[in-house]
Order: C-alpha cells, then structure tokens, then sequence
C-alpha cells in the first residue's frame, strides 16, 4: 500500500500529456494531492499548490509520486536530486516508468539508508502462479476496448463511484500504474510474464461475498495485435460476469498501428464475450463506454444514440453522461 497523501512529481514535463499519470491521480484522489513538484521549464501543469519536497513532508505527504509518463518510460539523470530530496525530507517514493527506482545507485542506496520505501509499481513485488479457472465466490465487471488508451480506467472508475453511490459493495482493482496510484495497490499486469496474467488477475481479485463487485480495470484490446496477451489474460483470469466496452470513435487506425484497421465495435464485443466465457459462460457486455472529448456535443449525442440503437445497450461517456444506465443492467 502506498502512503497518502501524494506529492505529485512532474519534473520538466514538456507538455500537459506527459503529465497523463498524474493528472488521472488529481482527477480521482484529488483528496490525496497535496502539491505538485516542478522542475525548471516544465510545461505541465496540475493546478495544484507547488512544493518542495521538504514542504510536503512537513505538511503530511507520505509519497512522491513520479508523475509522468514519457517516452520510453526512462529516469533521467535530471531527476535524480530532486528524488533524493524527497526521501532525506521523510517521503516514500513511487514510480510507473519501466526504469525502476530501486535500479538508479544514489536512490537506491540512499532509500536503504535512510529505510524508505521505493515503489516501482509496474513492476510486481510478488510471484503468482498460473491462472485456474476455477469459479470463485463475489461478482466481476471488466472493462475493455476496441483499442489501447480508450478510457477503460476512467470508466471503471466511473462504474467504480456509481455503483457505491447505489449502495453496492464494489471496489476498483487497479491493473496499471495510474491505477495503481489511485487505488493505493494493484498489480501492472503488462509486466507479469505472459503464463501468470489469468493468475495475477485471479490473485488480485479474489473470492469475496457474493454480492460482492470487484470492478477491474481492462487493459489493451483483443484485436491490437501488440497487447492483445494481456487482453486476454485479464479476461481469463477476471471471470467477468459482465463486460463493458470502451471506445475512442475519432481513431483512424489502432494506436500506434497506422496500417492496421479498428475493428467494428460489435465484432468486438462478440469477440470479448467469446474469450469471457471460458471461464464464465454468462459473461455478458452491458454497455458502452465512449470518449467523445474530441467531438461536438451535437456530433457526440448523434454518435452515441447511434450505436446504443445498434448495439441495443446503452452508450454513454461517463464523464459527461454518467454511467447509471450501465449500473441499471448489472446481473
């Protein structure tokens, strides 16, 4: 578990996407922000109240939180002092870029000393074995998408906050790193060895009361031929009794694919219910989750009637609409 709340780092960002890791951790823990840390020439910005190191300790923070995602998920040299200022000043500190903290010699060696604790959240602390398939008590929803980066952790969130809203016993299960700020734990399933992802799934959602909901955070898409392994894994490994599809409608090709084609939605989730059943043969897909940032209002409430009339389920950008007409068609 992570300490909170959060010094957020954004060291020398060259822009607001760099910073996507921490602003999804102000858009849904803002109450575990307390600051933000930048470099010189950072040109991100968290509207948060900046901070030293040793200012958020002294305020209360218990993590520094490397908040940008760049290129190559690298640890530049660049950011080595201000690291080392946070653990002299009292704070853990936690990254999700593929270098790991724990791998830089003055961060390492230092946390020893001083006996912090160093977070390298995408990569798991823990072994776990092969998946089963064998069903477990408590109920499971899996986002997943036509494609990568679609706003399958926005929207299990969304689903996540409504449905306790309602009433329900859920809780959010974090499978990438943002998610894993937010959530405080989680499991980076796209760094567990290809074997063990139906078990890490298995293990981070385990048996629970039967009218319990684990909602879990989908990652890639059967049909991006790069991340598709994972995407399977997690259906396995989730027994999703119910599915709910993302999409990003102003995509002209899988991301980071320009030769390769989006597949058509229904395809998709006829594909996804499919894998789902291997393992629960009454995973269903219950609705659509769709980023319409990009569009007109006028263009998006079109799209999305749309395809609920296509689909016959219920379309809907859950940070625009909300996602109760979703929350309506549980099992």
């Amino acid at each position: 578990m992570l300490k909170h709340p959060y010094l957020l780092f954004i060291g020398n960002a060259s822009d607001q996407l760099a910073a996507k890791t921490a602003a999804g951790i102000v858009q849904w823990r803002r109450d575990w922000c307390l600051g933000q840390c930048r470099l010189p020439r950072c040109q991100a910005d968290l509207h948060l109240p900046e901070m030293t190191p040793e200012q958020a300790a002294a305020a209360g923070a218990g993590t520094m939180i490397v908040g940008v995602a760049n290129a190559g998920g690298f640890l530049p040299e660049a950011w080595t002092e201000m690291l080392l200022r946070g653990l002299r000043a009292g704070l853990d500190v936690a990254s999700g870029l593929h270098d790991r903290l724990v791998d830089n010699p003055a961060v390492g060696a230092e946390a020893a000393r001083l006996g912090r604790a160093l977070h390298d959240v995408r990569h798991p602390q823990r072994t776990f074995s092969v998946g089963t398939g064998e069903r477990r008590a408590g109920r499971r929803l899996l986002t997943v998408g036509t494609d990568c980066s679609v706003g399958k952790m926005y929207a299990s969130l969304a689903l996540t906050a409504t449905m306790r809203a309602r009433g329900l016993d859920a809780d959010f299960r974090a499978t990438g790193q943002t998610g894993i700020f937010i959530a405080g734990d989680g499991v980076s399933v796209d760094a567990v060895v290809a074997d063990f992802i139906a078990g890490a799934t298995e293990w981070l959602s385990p048996a629970a009361d039967p009218q319990h909901w684990d909602v879990i955070e989908g990652q890639g898409s059967l049909f991006h031929p790069s991340y598709a392994g994972v995407s399977l894994g997690l259906l396995h490994g989730a027994q999703p009794d119910a599915l709910v599809m993302c999409h990003e409608p102003t995509r002209t090709h899988m991301r980071g694919l320009p030769n390769r084609a989006l597949p058509d939605i229904a395809a998709c989730i006829a594909a996804n219910e499919q894998a789902a059943r291997l393992t629960n043969p009454r995973a269903t897909c219950i609705g659509v989750c769709v980023n319409t940032s990009s569009l007109a209002a006028d263009t998006a409430e079109a799209l999305l009637a749309g395809l609920g009339a296509r689909l016959g389920l219920p379309a809907v950008d859950p940070l625009v609409h909300g996602v109760d007409a979703i929350v309506d068609r549980l099992p």
